[in-house]
């Protein structure tokens, strides 16, 4: 399956469902895996190891010291939003020393999720100057951990300097709805971002 379009050989038929990719990225320890977890109908592959003695002087733990796995390849899940419309979810991993991964993961994906967190949100930094320049529709989710401050929307948007026409929007990545308010997002303002292009073309 090619995400966006029915597999080359074949006529779609008005039955198939069109296939999209979203990634789901942030820092390490943000919540992608728990927001993939908590949306997908299928069981979500995860490839978590534990984290080791090795890895605490690379691993900034600080404000997630309860961790205790994190993903070293990615995270995979899906949801149908509708009958004829579902997502492929690829989290990618947090920490530096895995960026490498991100271009395979990212090729054809139609959008992505950036995972925030109002404690740690240079973390966020990497992620989204990653999208800005490849021209991948983004929105910016806030997750809001327990006992974590509260930000208006447009505090964070300010303070990493997003373009206004990003979405920002609180969420919670243990529950279902709101996740799937944020793939909604994506969805609809990649469409929107795709169609404004072809217009300037």
């Amino acid at each position: 399956m090619v995400f966006g379009r029915p597999d080359r050989g074949r006529k779609r038929s008005a039955t198939d469902p069109v296939a999209l990719k979203l990634l789901v990225a942030g820092g390490f320890g943000v919540g992608k895996t728990t927001m993939v977890g908590a949306v997908s109908e299928i069981k979500p592959l995860r490839t978590e190891e534990l984290l080791t003695e090795a890895g605490r002087p690379v691993d900034d733990t600080s404000g997630v010291e309860g961790k205790r796995t994190t993903t070293v390849a990615m995270d995979f899940g899906r949801i149908s939003l509708r009958d004829d419309l579902v997502l492929y979810l690829f989290g990618t991993p947090g920490q530096d020393r895995f960026w490498f991964l991100w271009d395979e993961l990212a090729r054809g994906a139609l959008g992505a999720v950036v995972l925030a967190d109002t404690r740690r949100l240079a973390d966020c930094f990497a992620a989204v100057d990653y999208f800005e320049r490849r021209g991948i529709a983004f929105t910016l989710a806030v997750n809001c951990f327990d006992g974590a401050d509260r930000y208006p929307e447009d505090a964070v948007r300010d303070a990493l300097d997003l373009d206004p026409e990003v979405p920002v929007i609180l969420c919670d990545a243990r529950e279902r709805e709101s996740v799937k308010h944020v793939l909604v997002s994506v969805v609809e303002h990649a469409i929107a971002t795709g169609a404004a292009d072809r217009r300037s073309a």
